[in-house]
């Protein structure tokens, strides 16, 4: 019996980004050709192990199916290489959550009237992903003069539109955006968008 198990998977990990979330692993090398992976998983409040769309596969990563989005829930999983009649010991996941674990990605910033204002600039932001009932985004916005970063300042607002005013006219600014999300148990921050630039006009 002990000639029939296999290499347990390695490297296995639930990987997460704005909600989207699967389990991958590194493939187990043994002779004799590429193996089967199968995947379980378990919730903190059903202590049970239950099959999920992955069972015999080829690939190493499975995504979670709609069952499984929910953001509070604990969820742990395990998978185990297979090959016939032989298997690998399970091996099992950190347990995640994908409200505290997930990564939020960067929000998409636009000038919606790029040298409209003198002494403003509007943007337009299309968050990551979009908030469920009982969530909060929010957008911390960092801007400074192009010259010098001395004079980064940072402003929150939770609207889509909105505006930077008492800058100076025809002056090159730029800014970067990263989301806040705050739900009933924490707060996320996001990564920052990349830096932008948008002039003011002249007067």
């Amino acid at each position: 019996e002990s000639s029939a198990r296999l290499p347990a998977p390695q490297g296995v990990m639930v990987y997460s980004y704005n909600f989207r979330s699967s389990l991958r692993w590194s493939p187990v090398e043994v002779d004799g050709g590429p193996l089967l992976y199968t995947v379980h998983f378990k919730t903190a409040a059903f202590n049970q192990w239950d099959e999920m769309n992955c069972t015999r596969i080829t690939g190493t990563e499975c995504r979670f199916p709609q069952l499984l989005n929910e953001r509070s829930w604990t969820v742990t999983l395990r998978v185990r290489a297979e090959r016939g009649p032989a298997v690998s010991d399970w091996v099992e996941s950190e347990p995640f959550v994908a409200e505290r674990n997930t990564t939020i990605g960067p929000p998409r910033v636009s000038s919606a009237a790029e040298a409209a204002f003198s002494d403003s600039l509007l943007l337009s932001i299309t968050p990551p992903f979009a908030p469920r009932p009982g969530e909060l985004l929010q957008y911390r916005v960092s801007y400074w003069e192009n010259a010098t970063r001395a004079t980064r300042k940072e402003l929150k607002t939770s609207s889509s539109l909105f505006k930077i005013t008492d800058l100076k006219e025809s002056t090159l600014y730029c800014l970067e955006v990263r989301v806040e999300l705050q739900t009933l148990y924490c707060n996320i921050s996001g990564r920052p968008s990349a830096p932008q630039c948008h002039s003011t006009a002249l007067s």
